[in-house]
């Protein structure tokens, strides 16, 4: 009985994400069909990267030309000019923050790869994980549709909030990586977790000096997808 009751759970997950997925599919089908068609360019443009994150990714407290995505889009321009970089992270955004607005941005750039950082708002306010999880699913789903690769980025959250909590959030990003099919990056904030020095007074934020290290540890995961 266990056994069942767990395979229709997953069953009913999938049904869940299938039905939001369609629905959104047909919400840039149309929107697609609408737009006018490019001419053909005489020389290619730059592929690009949408980042959707949130302050850990919009540089906050900091330059915009500090923060990790700013030092990327630096060496990409150096070492890798047919890409180009769109931070489309805004402080304070939450995974529905970035479900709304998922669909305007794919259409509007375009990307050939979308990086995924969201989540710690969520947890931080102890959100509902399976309101978090039908939000990342749409961004996966919004972004596959439109041809991009995706890379998903965890989080995760302090003992505070209780195990299970701390658990199942963990969890759900290795659930949503392989039910798509795509790679994940586990947890942004790893390499400087533990170093204090590496946070600003909130104790939240990475100073402008941990900057270089989170590009790094994105770059890992990052670049085999340019190589597509």
């Amino acid at each position: 009985m266990l056994l069942d009751h767990l395979r229709y759970a997953a069953f009913r997950r999938r049904m869940q994400w299938a039905i939001g997925w369609g629905l959104l599919l047909a919400t840039l089908a149309t929107a697609h069909a609408a737009e006018p068609v490019a001419r053909p360019a005489t020389e290619a443009a730059p592929r690009t990267i949408l980042v959707m994150g949130d302050s850990l990714s919009a540089g906050y407290g900091m330059a915009a030309s500090e923060g990790w995505v700013a030092l990327l889009a630096d060496g990409l321009a150096a070492n890798h000019p047919d890409w180009r970089v769109v931070n489309a992270s805004i402080s304070g955004e939450t995974t529905a923050g970035g479900s709304s607005r998922i669909t305007a941005e794919v259409l509007r750039h375009r990307p050939a790869v979308v990086v995924i950082a969201l989540g710690a708002n969520d947890g931080l306010r102890g959100l509902p994980i399976r309101e978090m999880r039908r939000n990342l699913a749409r961004m996966i789903g919004a972004s596959q549709h439109v041809g991009a690769e995706v890379l998903l980025i965890g989080m995760r959250m302090p003992p505070n909030l209780g195990s299970e909590y701390t658990r199942d959030f963990e969890a759900l990003y290795r659930e949503l990586a392989d039910f798509f099919d795509v790679p994940l990056l586990p947890f942004l904030l790893e390499p400087i977790a533990l170093e204090r020095d590496a946070f600003q007074d909130d104790n939240l934020h990475p100073t402008p000096a941990a900057q270089a290290r989170l590009r790094d540890h994105v770059w890992t995961a990052l670049e085999p997808l340019l190589q597509r």
